[in-house]
């Protein structure tokens, strides 16, 4: 036995008072609704949804243009053209990039052209600089001198490095769909179509608050019988990669009134409530007790280790709004993986995004995995490959609910199910991935 695992006989009876994670995570998404659209700047707008359908106004590019720097020619007259004998055209003119050529181009004349300018009247073809002898024709220290005519060193053939009118987007399509996530590549097309705000769901603003008479904050001295309380920030953090607007309410004292005025001024405002500690059987109840009093309880225990002490249901806001409330255990493990595995969905939800599980791959189990008490074991982990393609798991150390490191060590949760005593070392598993530097793909 792995010495990251104790040695507990695992109990008789599966437990019959906790809902299964599936169970949890359905319940929560029915409740989490899509919130309304708001208007954005593009570039504010970086992972947010967009609430409406983008159209073309034009074709892009709007005219066909040139892909390389070179000259702009008809192809009939690069006919036969080759190093040992050069064709020589007739330069009549040169073209930058955001300018129209106003002549056309007639046979054996030629328009020297930058890349992107669009294409001159009568020219069918580009010949790069590099298949021409314009280089031999300037003296050194002559760069910009006038060239009057140029030797074509290969024939081109007609449509040769042009970029055609409407190739990558024509008036009137559909560029973007509703529910399109805008990252870089989406909000360069935008740009590219003149758009400069959008419609998309608005961020959810998300309350963050921590109960207990134990906590200090971070930055004040500290104190005996004080621990700090680590898991506003760690939370505060995830709903920030996840996309949503934390809200911090600080530190609630173990009291009703003090919670109660607490949850009263995030309901002015959010959208979410993000609570943590209170929720335990053993723990003075004051969360539940509040829950009780000013919302509605869906449910409190899940089926799972670390976080089995989780609470889900709702508050009424002034304004007759629902608000969601989810109630996280107070071990920091415990609270971070919970919300990986329910906060992060629900904010999903909310910005319209498809709530998607993490990816699963399988594993060879580098540690012993152990299970008490049927529920199911979410086992901090680092996933390796080894050189035979094969992944390995390998447990981050000690796994108690409040060794916080073992969360930072992690890209991946070993999962030992519900009705499997343990998982040997050597034997497969399956593992979630958790990319904590691309959290929203």
């Amino acid at each position: 036995m792995s010495s990251h695992q104790n040695s507990l006989m695992r109990s008789t009876e599966p437990p019959i008072d906790m809902l299964p994670v599936e169970d949890a995570v359905e319940r929560i998404l029915s409740f989490c609704q899509q919130l309304s659209p708001e208007t954005r700047a593009i570039d504010d707008a970086v992972g947010q949804v967009l609430a409406t359908d983008i159209t073309a106004p034009f074709d892009i590019p709007p005219h066909d243009n040139t892909a390389m720097d070179g000259y702009a020619v008809q192809s009939a007259s690069t006919t036969g053209a080759s190093e040992a004998n050069p064709v020589r055209l007739r330069v009549i003119g040169e073209l930058a990039a955001g300018y129209l050529y106003e002549q056309s181009v007639g046979p054996g004349e030629a328009v020297r052209i930058m890349t992107g300018a669009p294409m001159p009247d009568g020219a069918d073809t580009i010949v790069p600089f590099e298949e021409t002898d314009e280089e031999g024709l300037r003296a050194p220290g002559q760069a910009h001198a006038v060239i009057e005519d140029v030797g074509i060193l290969k024939a081109a053939g007609p449509g040769n490095n042009i970029r055609r009118r409407g190739e990558d987007v024509r008036q009137g399509q559909q560029v973007l769909d509703a529910g399109t996530v805008l990252r870089g590549p989406e909000v360069a097309v935008l740009a590219s179509l003149g758009v400069a705000e959008v419609q998309v769901i608005r961020r959810p603003q998300v309350a963050i608050l921590s109960t207990g008479d134990e906590l200090l904050t971070p930055g004040e001295a500290p104190a005996p019988g004080k621990i700090y309380d680590s898991n506003s920030y760690g939370l505060s953090a995830l709903v920030t990669q996840y996309g949503g607007l934390p809200r911090r309410f600080g530190i609630a004292q173990d009291t009703i009134p003090a919670l109660t005025a607490k949850i009263n001024e995030a309901l002015a405002s959010c959208d979410l409530i993000i609570t943590s500690a209170g929720v335990s059987r053993g723990d003075f109840d004051v969360v539940k007790e509040v829950l009780a009093r000013e919302g509605a309880i869906d449910f409190w225990t899940v089926r799972m280790k670390p976080g089995k002490p989780l609470a889900f249901g709702e508050f009424a806001a002034p304004n007759g709004r629902r608000v969601p409330h989810i109630g996280l255990p107070g071990n920091p493990v415990s609270s971070l993986l919970a919300f990986e595995l329910f906060g992060r969905l629900a904010i999903y939800q909310m910005m319209g995004r498809q709530p998607q599980p993490r990816p699963i791959l399988r594993a060879i189990a580098d540690d012993d995995i152990v299970n008490t008490d049927w529920r199911r074991v979410y086992a901090r982990a680092t996933l390796n490959q080894a050189d035979d393609g094969r992944w390995h798991a390998r447990l981050t150390g000690p796994q108690g609910s409040g060794v916080l490191t073992s969360m930072a060590l992690a890209n991946g949760y070993a999962v030992c199910p519900e009705d499997q005593e343990r998982i040997q070392a050597g034997e497969e598993c399956d593992v979630i991935m958790v990319d904590w530097d691309h959290p929203l793909d």
